[in-house]
């Protein structure tokens, strides 16, 4: 087998496992919504996304946990941001296939 065809199982798994926690809508607004603004603490995202607290806070949850955003505490807020923006294209790709669809 070529090293191109080499499949690291590791990666993968954790590459699907990054792609089940952005698989919900709303999660995939808090991606769009930190996209767009960088920094925002709990209360600004659920806000924005007219959503209750306790639901904003069980989505961002899952994304920090599975390594897609970091959060910093500054007193008694929680601000969070993307770890890393290469997720974005992700979301961009689906949104153009959708388009075409």
């Amino acid at each position: 087998m070529s090293d191109q065809l080499k499949l690291d199982i590791v990666k993968l798994e954790a590459a699907a496992s990054k792609l089940r926690a952005m698989a919900h809508p709303m999660r995939i607004a808090i991606i769009e919504l930190l996209s767009n603004n960088k920094k925002l603490s709990v209360t600004e995202i659920y806000e924005s996304l007219r959503i209750e607290q306790a639901a904003a806070s069980h989505h961002l949850n899952i994304l920090k946990s599975k390594g897609i955003l970091a959060s910093r505490r500054d007193g008694k807020q929680i601000h969070y941001s993307l770890k890393n923006n290469t997720l974005l294209e992700i979301i961009t790709c689906i949104n153009r296939c959708n388009d075409a669809a």
